[in-house]
């Protein structure tokens, strides 16, 4: 069984990866910062990790080094809510071995995390992709956390106005 170790500071999107990827055969854990997740790592020995760039005060950009000497065959897919060219360049350059946008749907995670694997293992994917809702509702989401729950702020980054946002907020998410 792969083992998978989830570094991941918003906790329920740490949950949701978990609960998908145990049901395509990996045994994960979770940690949620980094001292944590350097910790676990040495611990738990995973096949596989999956990193956020942003962990709270932390960027998982300085874990990426620690956890390839410690693991140095481990296959380490970045995760980030802020994609850029320039921060996937640096990832890779610092020993990452693929670098995703959030949110991202489980056909394309699974292909991240058995892209040293051989294909014809992979286990197949039932599920439908993430509904354009649920995925404007996570956006939103991490924006308000990176606004430090500023709704006003968060309006204008997202190029709308704050009532709309509040109307928006109000609603509960689309299941994913």
């Amino acid at each position: 069984m792969n083992k998978l170790l989830i570094i991941e500071d918003d906790l329920a999107f740490a949950s949701v990866l978990a609960r998908r990827l145990t049901r395509h055969g990996f045994e994960c854990q979770q940690a949620h910062d980094a001292t944590q997740g350097l910790l676990l790592a040495r611990q738990f020995q995973p096949s596989h990790i999956l990193l956020d760039m942003k962990l709270a005060e932390d960027n998982g950009l300085t874990l990426i080094e620690p956890l390839r000497l410690h693991l140095p065959k481990v296959l380490m897919v970045l995760l980030t809510g802020y994609a850029s060219i320039a921060t996937a360049v640096e990832a890779i350059r610092m020993g990452a071995d693929n670098y995703l946008a959030k949110p991202v749907d489980t056909q394309t995670l699974l292909n991240a995390l058995n892209s040293s694997q051989d294909k014809g293992q992979m286990a197949p994917v039932d599920e439908q992709p993430l509904n354009p809702k649920r995925l404007e509702w996570e956006h939103i989401q991490q924006v308000l956390i990176a606004n430090k729950g500023n709704v006003s702020a968060t309006a204008r980054l997202l190029g709308m106005h704050r009532r709309t946002l509040q109307r928006k907020l109000l609603k509960k998410p689309v299941s994913i």
